[in-house]
């Protein structure tokens, strides 16, 4: 069964960086160790290098200890909570940024959409290349830094264009955190254990919007939106001190059971390797659309009920941190569980469980948009919010499990980049221009059916995911057969 993460140790002191020697390959020794993987003997190997353990940077060879594990997957969840934050407090600012700057839904939207996700999502691959080459704790502390220098200057802007500019800034420094965040969790949990690992990694989904949305909510309502900016992303400079001289950076392959050395693999042979697999042309895309009506709805919940309900920031905040912290953690913590708990049976039941949580999401969508009363739509929320992430966890550690060592921060930004272009880049673009598409008709309800419109999205995400585990066991043994070959 999957180890769920217990939170106990996850509050240990840095102290705690302790390694174990356990008869884990040895320099010089050339080892290619199976490796249960969901309930499948797979041999783990590299197919551009021998399998040879050799000195590195980063951690000696050895068994991390439980407190160290626990602890380092903390900091990196802190530091993705910070991502979210920075990200997402956008969007509870902005029903007082269209007044402030006179913008359009559509220009709100590509400050929400296009302007962020086109430099995340680009730059994730070079940077991802570079993770798999270089020391991937000094990338996340130092992009870390750069987006979130750049949140406190989204509050001194004075234009649209300035704005766009700050946020594009976000984009590029938080590119840098998550393929190499992805990667080393990889390399510190065994394969059994990775989907609740990126479970709990993940959380920093939800956590960062419930403080974005509760902090941003009070902070704007009490003292304006520009003051939100500043308080919420001058912390992340703290943090990003913490990851650099607390967090080491653990060698690739160690919980695999060996040691590779070697050039690392390129992007483009990435890229060949899971285009040619069903699975993860059906994933990628499923896990696009998913994030169409997730972004679409984080975006532009806020301006919903704003409009629909006449509700103000602080009080829109505190009922969306709630919900989407507590129901929105539980679905990303307990999705990436129940993969590992149900996949060490058949490995296609960690998407089989995503597809399950799709398909129960679309009616309770509908319906939310349809209600005009604010307390049933926010009751009718959690079950959105609950699916909103509930993917991703999964979705990475069924990509991680389709490529050999060297190519896993790569594999990481591919999905992603796929993700976001189209999830984050159209999906808050897709509803602002909609919203100004139906305004002529439904007014201030335009946005309304904007999104209603856009729900669709989830059972045609259901479709995808349930393709995907179709020929998932096949392409993870040619994988395996293939690393093999090289």
């Amino acid at each position: 069964m999957g180890q769920i993460i217990s939170p106990a140790p996850l509050l240990m002191s840095p102290p705690l960086l302790g390694f174990r020697q356990n008869g884990q390959a040895r320099f010089g020794e050339k080892r290619a160790a199976p490796v249960r993987e969901y309930g499948e003997d797979i041999l783990m190997t590299d197919q551009v290098s021998s399998v040879q353990a050799a000195p590195a940077s980063g951690a000696h060879v050895g068994e991390f200890s439980n407190a160290y594990r626990n602890y380092a997957l903390f900091m990196l969840m802190l530091v993705y909570t910070a991502n979210y934050v920075d990200r997402q407090v956008l969007s509870i600012l902005m029903p007082y940024i269209k007044v402030e700057l006179a913008l359009s839904d559509t220009q709100l939207g590509f400050l929400g959409g296009i302007a962020f996700a086109i430099f995340y999502a680009t730059l994730g691959v070079p940077i991802a290349i570079w993770a798999d080459r270089s020391n991937r704790r000094n990338i996340i502390t130092w992009a870390l830094a750069l987006f979130s220098t750049m949140t406190v200057v989204c509050g001194y802007v004075g234009s649209f264009t300035q704005l766009a500019l700050a946020r594009i800034g976000v984009g590029v420094g938080e590119a840098g955190t998550g393929p190499s965040s992805h990667s080393m969790i990889a390399d510190m949990f065994p394969p059994e254990k990775r989907a609740s690992a990126m479970g709990f990694y993940s959380l920093g989904i939800n956590l960062g919007i419930l403080i974005g949305f509760l902090v941003g909510g009070w902070v704007a309502q009490w003292y304006g939106w520009r003051v939100a900016f500043m308080m919420v992303g001058a912390p992340g400079l703290l943090l990003a001190v913490l990851v650099r001289f607390t967090i080491k950076e653990p060698t690739r392959g160690h919980a695999d059971g060996i040691v590779v050395e070697g050039a690392a693999i390129k992007v483009r042979a990435v890229f060949a390797h899971l285009w040619t697999q069903k699975s993860f042309r059906h994933l990628s895309f499923a896990t696009a659309l998913a994030a169409i009506g997730g972004y679409a709805g984080v975006i532009w919940l806020p301006g919903f009920l704003n409009r629909s309900f006449a509700m103000e920031s602080g009080e829109i905040g505190t009922w969306l941190a709630l919900i989407i912290g507590f129901a929105g953690g539980a679905g990303t913590f307990f999705t990436g569980w129940l993969a590992d708990h149900y996949g060490k049976r058949d490995i296609r039941w960690n998407l089989w469980v995503v597809t399950i949580i799709m398909a129960l999401c679309f009616p309770f969508s509908i319906a939310m948009y349809l209600s005009f009363d604010k307390y049933t739509a926010l009751m009718l929320f959690i079950i959105p919010a609950f699916a909103g992430a509930a993917y991703i966890a999964p979705a990475l550690a069924m990509t991680q499990a389709l490529v050999t060592l060297r190519m896993r921060a790569q594999a990481s930004a591919i999905l992603f980049l796929i993700l976001n272009l189209i999830g984050m880049g159209l999906g808050p673009q897709l509803a602002g221009i909609l919203s100004d598409l139906y305004a002529p008709a439904y007014e201030a309800e335009s946005l309304r059916y904007a999104l209603l419109t856009i729900s669709v999205v989830w059972i045609w995400s259901a479709v995808h995911f349930y393709l995907a585990a179709g020929t998932l066991k096949a392409d993870i043994e040619r994988a395996r057969v293939l690393s093999l070959a090289g």
